[in-house]
């Protein structure tokens, strides 16, 4: 008995796209993230936590996802992140979507 190899050949469907050159889009692309072993980010925080600027990081435990690794490239990036997680925050927000869809609020002309 002998083994038969098999070759498998990619569809031209099932290739991803190739980014165009010349690109106008500005500050972060959205990729796949990059997953590390925690006994990896345990053993080189600092150079995790650098990657973690341009994408996120997936660490994980056994195989499994276990948490993610967000970098911060400036005092500003901190802070909008946490306005956006901001329970209190988006709740206002929440509340003010509501009542301007009742039609109560201020129109933009109005304001100035």
């Amino acid at each position: 008995m002998t083994l038969q190899r098999r070759t498998f050949t990619s569809s031209r469907l099932s290739r991803r796209p190739k980014p165009s050159r010349g690109s106008t889009k500005k500050g972060r692309q959205r990729k796949r993230p990059k997953e590390v072993a925690l006994a990896e980010v345990k053993d080189d925080l600092s150079k995790y936590l650098r990657l973690a600027v341009d994408e996120e990081i997936v660490i994980t435990r056994h195989g499994r996802p276990a948490g993610i690794l967000i970098g911060f490239a400036s005092e500003e990036d901190w802070f909008v992140y946490r306005l956006e997680h901001h329970p209190e925050f988006l709740q206002r927000i929440e509340e003010a979507r509501i009542a301007l869809r009742a039609g109560q609020g201020i129109p933009l002309r109005d304001v100035r």
